[in-house]
């Protein structure tokens, strides 16, 4: 009985241990938005409970260009891109359900076929017909699955990292994403969570380590504690990490030019899936970026935009 009880103290100190170590309370949404809201962010609604996030930036002629963020992260992540691109490009970025600050969706719902009707919902708001459609990690799954449901509406797709390539396997998950996956422990998340937990994530993700700034770490600690994105992942992750898996039959039933980059270095998901993309969608055009990880967006801001802008112009998409 000594031994159960010495047990019992045991478990009990290593909870509270946790619970001081990692415990973290939702953010406020007032502060929230004051903090990583700017001036040309709006806030659509598009049903009673479900309030979208939107930057609409750049140049308002042409054919605009819609930016797609991955899990976990937000539109933040695309500001490099629209620092580079939007003095010649119209530029729509948003933050997806269960993400950055648009916060829960009223159906408990973070699945892709909800994330292609946002989008869809947000060009409908601001009036815009037909896009570019660009997305990374998750969001290019977004991207290739919103290309097959509104072909007319996608003048040319961008998939960075996509998800979406069948019977891939992570090379380094972050350990955010490790902890998600494992049902005993993701529940834990929705009030434990470190921000030394989405440092080691982000330098996992990112090649070189030294570009993971503290600021960045703070962004991505304060808005996955925005009210129900902590819950939003786990459902997420409840799904499987790659529920949606696509085929090649659907891919070569896509039309619009393709522009698929990637960095070799990519932990999440591996570089092969690249070339499984490409052979899946004749025509498509293939970059890869070496000494870069998961997000080509950020960590060769230059070269990345460069790249996008010159296939546009290729392609004629104006």
């Amino acid at each position: 009985m000594r031994t159960v009880k010495w047990v019992v103290i045991g478990l009990l100190l290593v909870i509270i241990g946790i619970g001081v170590w990692g415990y973290a309370p939702d953010t406020d949404p007032a502060a929230m938005r004051a903090k990583y809201a700017t001036v040309t962010s709006r806030f659509i609604t598009l049903q009673p409970g479900l309030t979208i996030h939107v930057r609409d930036e750049g140049k308002r002629d042409g054919v605009p260009l819609v930016l797609i963020h991955g899990s976990n992260a937000s539109l933040h992540t695309w500001e490099p891109w629209v620092a580079r691109l939007g003095k010649e490009r119209r530029i729509v970025s948003l933050d997806l359900p269960g993400h950055g600050l648009t916060g829960r969706h009223p159906g408990g719902v973070y699945d892709y076929p909800v994330f292609v009707d946002v989008v869809a919902g947000v060009m409908d708001r601001l009036g815009i017909q037909r896009a570019v459609i660009a997305g990374n990690s998750m969001g290019g799954g977004t991207a290739w699955m919103f290309a097959l449901a509104h072909p007319d509406r996608t003048a040319a797709l961008v998939l960075v990292d996509a998800a979406g390539a069948p019977e891939w396997q992570s090379r380094k998950a972050p350990i955010g994403f490790r902890l998600a996956r494992m049902r005993g422990v993701r529940s834990l998340m929705k009030w434990i969570a470190p921000r030394s937990m989405f440092e080691s994530s982000l330098e996992t993700t990112l090649f070189d380590p030294a570009q993971v700034t503290p600021s960045m770490v703070d962004r991505y600690w304060d808005l996955n504690r925005y009210p129900g994105n902590r819950e939003a992942t786990m459902r997420r992750f409840a799904l499987g990490h790659n529920n949606h898996p696509a085929t090649s039959a659907q891919l070569a039933a896509i039309k619009a030019p393709t522009l698929i980059l990637w960095g070799q270095e990519d932990n999440l998901i591996p570089v092969a899936s690249a070339r499984w993309f490409q052979q899946a969608m004749p025509g498509s055009r293939l970059i890869s970026y070496p000494r870069v990880g998961h997000v080509p967006m950020e960590e060769v801001a230059d070269q990345s935009a460069a790249d996008v802008a010159a296939f546009l112009t290729e392609t004629h998409v104006n």
